[in-house]
């Protein structure tokens, strides 16, 4: 088996699977009806225009990563901080624990496919050498786009604990990381670590990495409480009537990272329009928002620009606090940043 598939479905993993009320039919199911919007008829031109219409949707230049400060990054603080790599990947510091969430930070997210897709930043995947000690590391689901091989192989001797959405612990244990150091989550499960409680939440998306584990693993985002502090990780997925729930039990949140990127008409019900993420923070009750699942990868035919700009331009209509640091920069909860992308194409 490819090792890049992960971990093998047993009969053991599906007798586990199979005591969560989300697992139906052989499968993890989403809250809301949820399907893909095209016909397998239509799979080859959308090939061809991911792999061959490319105008506009990568960087003309890489884009560029501040220097990690590993002496600013550990030094005390009463407030949460944070670094944004771009995609999904977070490196936090809270409580003073260091925190990794859905650490993607290979050079390609299509490590399978006959045709790379190449990250819009170089060389970040040697971040991983210069990063503290991992406490906690987080994920949401096992897409090559969150959950990479490369840099697990190089996480995985310096990380404590991994916190994971139920079945990615198959992949990770296939990977060399001890069992007794992951912990798999099944949607409302919640968990302490270092005063800080941890929930991970309902999305409305999918799994998979390989031809026959498609829903295989659960998927969902995760809710952050110390007793000063909320965060909210909305996860990769469609708009629904669970940011309200999210927001109703947990609520209101300091912060709020809000997927924002990759969408098409043909799979709308599995990624927000940016219009609807910032809807999804304000149901969300989420005080200060970031748009993340961009500016990483091009996994869908938009500009690399149109995720963030028409989440920013919404926000501000909207009257929403928006939250937009520059790559590799030490931001706190109460950061604002600047429209760092203007002026580049």
């Amino acid at each position: 088996m490819i090792k890049q598939f992960g971990g093998k479905l047993k009969p053991e993993h599906k007798e586990k699977y199979a005591q969560s009320e989300n697992w139906k039919e052989g499968k993890f199911m989403n809250l809301a009806e949820t399907s893909m919007e095209f016909s397998f008829q239509d799979l080859p031109k959308l090939l061809y225009k991911q792999f061959f219409q490319r105008a506009g949707r990568n960087p003309k230049t890489p884009l560029p990563v501040e220097t990690f400060n590993r002496e600013a990054f550990l030094a005390p603080s009463d407030e949460p901080k944070f670094i944004w790599y771009g995609h999904s990947v977070v490196l936090f510091r809270w409580m003073g624990k260091t925190i990794l969430m859905d650490p993607m930070l290979g050079p390609n997210a299509s490590p399978i496919a006959p045709f790379t897709t190449k990250r819009f930043s170089e060389n970040t995947l040697d971040l991983i050498d210069q990063f503290p000690e991992i406490d906690l590391l987080l994920m949401t689901h096992d897409h090559y786009d969150h959950l990479d091989l490369a840099s697990i192989e190089k996480l995985k001797g310096k990380t404590k604990k991994w916190f994971v959405a139920l079945g990615v612990g198959r992949h990770l244990e296939a990977w060399g990381v001890p069992s007794e150091n992951i912990q798999e989550f099944d949607w409302w499960d919640e968990a302490r670590f270092e005063g800080i409680q941890f929930t991970f939440t309902p999305s409305r998306h999918f799994s998979g990495r390989g031809l026959k584990d498609r829903a295989k693993s659960l998927w969902g985002g995760w809710v952050m409480i110390s007793n000063k502090h909320k965060i909210f990780w909305s996860g990769d997925g469609g708009y629904g009537d669970h940011f309200k729930e999210i927001g109703d039990k947990f609520g209101p949140f300091d912060f709020g990272f809000m997927e924002c990127g990759q969408y098409n008409e043909n799979w709308h019900q599995i990624h927000m329009y940016p219009e609807e993420a910032v809807q999804a923070a304000i149901d969300s009750k989420v005080s200060r928002a970031l748009p993340v699942h961009c500016c990483g990868f091009a996994l869908a035919l938009h500009h690399w620009k149109d995720p963030i700009e028409r989440f920013a331009a919404e926000a501000r209509n909207k009257g929403l606090p928006l939250s937009t640091p520059n790559l590799g920069s030490l931001s706190t909860l109460k950061s604002s940043g600047e429209d760092w992308w203007e002026g580049l194409e």
